[in-house]
């Protein structure tokens, strides 16, 4: 009897023909040289704290930020903000720290609102692998950290979020943040090794998980810190594995997407919808999600519930996250689809770049 495609090894490679794969394996690796990277010293570092910060990228090198919202919302007395746009919110002025994320270095909306931000005298730092953001910090002497390049940035997660923790830590905003990446790695470690591709699919969530997905549309719930993780599940099964998916989070999800799901019939067979669960959630998150599971049960989807393994709050977050990515790749094979490219948004950029937008934003940035 032929063992089952996800404990096939040998084929998973021959689907996964870049490696996805390997990023997930070695993550714990990569949190750690991110951790060292980030201990590069910054130049001009204000003395003036900040007011109110801003996390701009997109993406990829947009979804360390949402982290950083969610684990610094009982942490940090000042408002985060990610930005996903051209330009800066109104309120963006001198008393604004602007975190610039941008792997490629070359996106244009991120390029924008550095530009914008460098107009406003915002405080700046920056996060790249190259390109005109690199260019640009070196020009105005921006604090920044340059990363490693050629990985696609979804990849990249370690050395876009890593930075911007230790950079908040640095200029006194955040505490104990090695202490919280410590549990981290050993978590991400054991974590990476229980959805590896040596542990068969009866004992690993990610491939059994992925299995039982098959070509149903997955929807990943979340609630308080594990919204952003529930967002970058979403966005990992649309890259890696070429799937329509949505996320959402708890309590706002009881109060509209549920009702989506009253008269669906036969529509609701064709979606399931993993519950990210933590031992310490509040109970009034269990009540809601244990009710919310057991309505969409008898609606006809499909449900898993993703147990959270930690104590501290980043280690939570992060190994969580591993899982997910885990599962997004394993859901591409099973689907005979390469996870790294990405042929569409490719298509998406060379076809933007007739429109004159991002040379005009690069002309700009030369002229200041």
């Amino acid at each position: 009897m032929d063992k089952p495609l996800l404990d096939d090894q040998e084929k998973i490679r021959t689907i996964d023909k870049n490696g996805m794969i390997d990023f997930c394996i070695n993550a714990a690796t990569h949190y750690r040289n991110a951790a060292k990277i980030a201990q590069h010293p910054f130049n001009q570092i204000s003395t003036q704290l900040p007011e109110r910060i801003i996390i701009a990228g997109m993406g990829g090198s947009a979804i360390g930020g949402e982290l950083i919202k969610d684990w610094a919302r009982d942490k940090l007395s000042l408002p985060i903000e990610v930005n996903r746009e051209y330009s800066l919110p109104a309120y963006a002025d001198q008393k604004t720290l602007v975190l610039v994320s941008s792997y490629s270095g070359d996106t244009e909306e991120s390029l924008s609102t550095l530009l914008d931000a460098l107009k406003r005298g915002c405080m700046l730092f920056c996060v790249t692998s190259n390109g005109a953001v690199l260019e640009t910090a070196k020009k105005h002497n921006l604090p920044h950290i340059q990363v490693p390049p050629d990985m696609p940035p979804r990849a990249a997660l370690p050395y876009l979020l890593i930075p911007m923790l230790i950079y908040l830590q640095k200029i006194g905003l955040a505490k104990n943040v090695e202490d919280e990446l410590d549990e981290a790695y050993a978590l991400i470690e054991k974590v990476s090794k229980e959805n590896g591709l040596d542990t068969p699919m009866v004992e690993n969530f990610a491939k059994n998980t992925a299995y039982y997905i098959g070509d149903s549309i997955p929807c990943v719930y979340g609630f308080g810190v594990y919204r952003s993780v529930a967002q970058r599940f979403k966005q990992q099964l649309n890259e890696n594995s070429k799937s329509v998916a949505k996320w959402e989070y708890f309590p706002e999800l009881n109060h509209n997407e549920l009702v989506g799901w009253e008269s669906r019939g036969e529509q609701c067979r064709w979606v399931s919808v993993i519950f990210i669960r933590d031992k310490a959630e509040p109970a009034e998150i269990e009540t809601r999600i244990d009710i919310t599971k057991t309505l969409m049960e008898r609606a006809g989807l499909i449900t898993f519930e993703l147990e959270v393994q930690g104590e501290c709050t980043l280690a939570k977050m992060l190994s969580t996250v591993v899982v997910g990515d885990f599962l997004s790749i394993y859901l591409a094979v099973l689907r005979e689809t390469d996870p790294t490219p990405v042929l569409t948004i490719n298509y998406l950029k060379e076809t933007l770049k007739t429109n004159g937008i991002k040379n005009r934003i690069l002309t700009n940035l030369k002229d200041l």
